[in-house]
C-alpha cells in the first residue's frame, strides 16, 4: 500500500480551524443545555441537519444536563445499552426514544436524600419506618458484614462476600462505598438512579464518608445529619446493643464521638427525638429544594 497524501500547509491550518469551529460550536450548545435553554430533544433535532452536532458524543450530551454530570451520565448509558463512545448519530431510535423519555420535562426527577450520623443514632430504625409507610423509596445497601439475627438478605442489606464486593467495585456498580468499623459498606447505582428518574425521592441510610462520596457525584444530592438528643442518650443506645463485646462498644464510642465532628459538612442536622417528627421533617426537605 502506498503512503497517504500529504496534506498541504494551507490543507493543514482550514483543517486545524475546522476542528477548532466544530469545538466551539459544541461547547456552545453544551453551555445552552445546562442552562436548560436547550432540551435534550433540541439537540436531537438539531443533529437531523447540523453535522457537527450529530457528531457530539452522548456521554458529553448527558454530563452537560444540569444536575446529570459524568457519573451519573455514564451509568445511563450502561443502564440503556449505548456505547461510552456513541455519537449522536450512531443511536438508534429506540435509544433516541429512551434517552428522550429520560429527561422528559413531564417527568419530575425525584429528590436523594442522603440520611447519616453516628453509629447508635437510629439511622436504621428511621429508614425502616420509612421503607414501611412508602413515604420515600429507600435503597438497600450492600455489605461485607455478618447479618444479625433480627437481619435478612435484601431487606436491611445485601450481605456480599468480599470477593462479590471486590466484583462490584471492579464493574463500577456502586454510587458510593466506604470502610465502617471493620466491614465495607457500598449503594447500588442503578436502582437509585431508576427510582430518581421515574420521580420517586429516593433516601440513602449510608455511613458519613459515603454520603461525602454522594455529594461529590451528585452535588444536588441533599445531606442530612442525624443527632442523638444527648450524648448520654447515645451512650446507652450503644450499650444496649447485645451482639457488641465491651470492647466493641468502647471502640463503638470513640468512634460515634468523631463522627459527631463531621455534621458541620451536612446541608441540615436533624435530632432524633421520635421517629414520626424525623421522618416529617425529612419530607419537608422534598419540598424546600
Amino acid at each position: 500500500m502506498g503512503k497517504p497524501p500529504q496534506l498541504s500547509a494551507d490543507q493543514r491550518s482550514a483543517a486545524l480551524a475546522k476542528a477548532k469551529e466544530s469545538r466551539q460550536i459544541r461547547s456552545i450548545a453544551k453551555s445552552k443545555i445546562k442552562s436548560g435553554e436547550l432540551s435534550i430533544s433540541d439537540i436531537f433535532t438539531m443533529a437531523q441537519s447540523d453535522p457537527v452536532i450529530a457528531k457530539m458524543r452522548v456521554a458529553e450530551l448527558l454530563a452537560a444536563l444540569s444536575g446529570v454530570g459524568k457519573i451519573r451520565a455514564n451509568a445511563i448509558m450502561e443502564r440503556l445499552n449505548i456505547s461510552p463512545t456513541r455519537r449522536i448519530q450512531g443511536l438508534g431510535k429506540h435509544q433516541l426514544s429512551a434517552l428522550t423519555d429520560e429527561f422528559s420535562p413531564t417527568t419530575s426527577r425525584g429528590k436523594l436524600i442522603v440520611l447519616s450520623g453516628p453509629g447508635g443514632v437510629g439511622k436504621s430504625t428511621i429508614a425502616a419506618y420509612i421503607r414501611k409507610h412508602g413515604t420515600f423509596w429507600v435503597s438497600v445497601s450492600s455489605t461485607t458484614r455478618k447479618p444479625r439475627t433480627s437481619e435478612h438478605h435484601g431487606i436491611e442489606y445485601y450481605f456480599l462476600s468480599d470477593e462479590e464486593f471486590d466484583g462490584e467495585i471492579a464493574k463500577d456498580h456502586f454510587l458510593e462505598w466506604a470502610h465502617f468499623a471493620g466491614a465495607r459498606y457500598g449503594t447500588p447505582r442503578e436502582p437509585v438512579e431508576r427510582a430518581l428518574a421515574s420521580g420517586k425521592n429516593v433516601l440513602l441510610e449510608i455511613e458519613i464518608e459515603g454520603a461525602k462520596q454522594v455529594k461529590v457525584h451528585s452535588p444536588e444530592a441533599i445531606l442530612v445529619f442525624l443527632e442523638p438528643p444527648s450524648w448520654e442518650e447515645l451512650v446507652s443506645r450503644l450499650e444496649r446493643r447485645a451482639t457488641d463485646s465491651p470492647q466493641r462498644r468502647a471502640e463503638r464510642l470513640a468512634l460515634a464521638q468523631e463522627e459527631l465532628a463531621s455534621a458541620s459538612f451536612f446541608d441540615h442536622r436533624l435530632i432524633n427525638d421520635e421517629v414520626q417528627n424525623v421522618v416529617q421533617k425529612l419530607l419537608s426537605l422534598t419540598s424546600a429544594h
